[in-house]
């Protein structure tokens, strides 16, 4: 099963992972010791897990481009910048949607994906979609793991 759905991923994935502003994620620090593009990728695999489990039948290609992508905001939110980063959590989904639709032209399905992930913190993006719920609780476990086991 392992090897079946590591190829199945990298299937979908291996345009995304390989692109240099998706590797740009490398030099970020997410959690811990973890940079995000690490964290994506984690997300990304536990996301198809939770689907393949659940039986959940999801668009493979939203959930998974929406994973890997949900973080693609492009700066390191440790570093203050004057303020800019002040209000991360409540404004990176937005960034990490807008760099998506830019570089990748994400349809509008992935996009919600990536602009709800941070639900609850942004109550107005509640997830609408089955992807996009898978995506959420994926994000808090993995997120809730590196943060404290991770450093």
């Amino acid at each position: 099963m392992k090897k079946h759905s590591d190829d199945e991923m990298n299937r979908i994935l291996s345009g995304l992972q390989t692109d240099e502003r998706v590797q740009e994620m490398r030099k970020f620090i997410q959690h811990g010791r973890v940079s995000t593009y690490e964290h994506c990728e984690s997300v990304a695999r536990l996301s198809y897990k939770i689907d393949r489990l659940l039986s959940l039948h999801s668009d493979l290609r939203v959930l998974l481009v929406g994973a890997m992508l949900h973080d693609f905001y492009l700066y390191d939110w440790h570093n203050d910048d004057g303020g800019a980063h002040r209000l991360h959590g409540f404004t990176h989904a937005k960034a990490a949607c807008a760099n998506a639709r830019a570089h990748f032209a994400i349809d509008d399905r992935t996009g919600h994906v990536i602009s709800s992930h941070m639900w609850p913190l942004n109550l107005k993006k509640l997830p609408m979609t089955r992807e996009a719920w898978i995506v959420c609780v994926a994000d808090k476990c993995v997120s809730a793991y590196e943060t404290l086991f991770r450093r």
